[in-house]
């Protein structure tokens, strides 16, 4: 981390964008107040500061993540972030008219973006780096195996239960699937990061601590919460605004734009730090990082936002059309005969941008 600690803007940026999000909140201009030009402006310029801070916030999280070690520290980060997701869909589906697609179109993007996106990025551009990157093949196994039952469970499975509308769950089942993924991904946790520890573990250089005080860890873990907060609130106002463009030109597919740059936003910091590992010869805390954060969002996500619609009656479709599901498990197949071995290459990584490229085409050409 350049510079850690000697920048003013380290201290200052996750403060200002706290402020910011108050600040707009305070105006009247927070998501549906004020005219349609003074959001969109407040959009953009909330864009530029939360963009501006989630580097900031990510230098903070590898602080704290580099003090308690591996794989403690990539859950530190996965957990920030799931936070902030559950904080903007749930917020987005109170506000306004019911919008049930929303949740399913976000996690679907946050799986397509990591398992694609962020890991072919990784392999493609640590391959070319060093030829060949090693991997602890039980480690990758268990997030495969886990992502795999969480996402065809809340996403594919509903299209075919016959106890609602086809792509829905009746409340019963969509309690049951939101207990189930909740205790599976708890029990994932627990391997991770005590049972089978060494499994996600690449080597010992990812445990020796950063020699940084412990008041400075203080510090970083204190603005890496007031960053977060200010990302969490920017970002509702952020996917608002898109959201509010769109509509204004009359532009299709909005849901899955809106999805697809909430899971942007909310990825960044774990995206950047994955590839920075990767280009650091750390295949493995890239993998965990970009994995993760694709079973934490199904694993917390999905049960947040299902509990959110039980309470308050609104609407939640979870299940795929037919397109997004076969996309969905090419890239779940690609990423299992991706990591079968225990070595990736950058051709490796260049199939999984290719299928990435895929998704962001489909979005705009459906």
């Amino acid at each position: 981390m350049t510079g850690y600690g000697r920048s003013v803007a380290s201290y200052t940026l996750p403060l200002a964008a706290l402020a910011m999000a108050f600040a707009v909140r305070a105006s009247g201009l927070s998501v549906d107040g004020g005219a349609l030009n003074a959001r969109i402006l407040v959009g953009a310029l909330s864009s530029a500061i939360m963009f501006t801070t989630i580097f900031v916030v990510l230098d903070h999280a590898e602080a704290v993540a580099r003090r308690v070690g591996e794989p403690y520290g990539t859950l530190v980060l996965t957990f920030a972030v799931t936070a902030i997701e559950v904080s903007i869909i749930v917020s987005m589906m109170l506000h306004g008219a019911n919008n049930p697609t929303l949740a399913r179109e976000s996690v679907f993007s946050t799986v397509m973006i990591t398992s694609t996106g962020v890991v072919g990025i990784c392999l493609t551009l640590g391959g070319w780096r060093y030829r060949k990157q090693e991997i602890v093949r039980q480690g990758t196994s268990a997030y495969l195996s886990v992502l795999i039952a969480l996402t065809v469970m809340t996403l594919v499975l509903p299209t075919y239960t016959r106890a609602t509308d086809p792509g829905t769950f009746s409340a019963a089942q969509l309690g049951f699937v939101s207990v189930l993924s909740v205790l599976l991904y708890a029990g994932f946790v627990f391997a991770q990061t005590v049972r089978h520890r060494e499994d996600f573990v690449q080597g010992q250089a990812h445990d020796v601590p950063i020699g940084t005080a412990s008041g400075s860890i203080s510090i970083s873990a204190l603005l890496l919460l007031c960053g977060l907060i200010g990302i969490v609130l920017l970002a509702e106002q952020v996917a608002a605004s898109v959201e509010d463009a769109l509509a204004a030109y009359q532009v299709t597919q909005a849901d899955s734009i809106v999805g697809a740059l909430i899971a942007l936003l909310v990825l960044m910091p774990e995206a950047i730090s994955a590839v920075r590992a990767s280009l650091n010869n750390e295949l493995q805390r890239g993998l965990n990082v970009a994995m993760g954060s694709a079973c934490a969002t199904i694993g917390l996500t999905i049960p947040a936002v299902a509990a959110a619609s039980l309470l308050t009656g609104r609407g939640l479709t979870l299940g795929l059309p037919s397109a997004d599901a076969v996309l969905l498990i090419l890239a779940l197949l690609i990423c299992t005969v991706s990591f079968g071995t225990e070595r990736t290459t950058f051709l490796t990584g260049m199939v999984h941008i290719v299928v990435f490229f895929t998704y962001v085409f489909l979005i705009f050409v459906p």
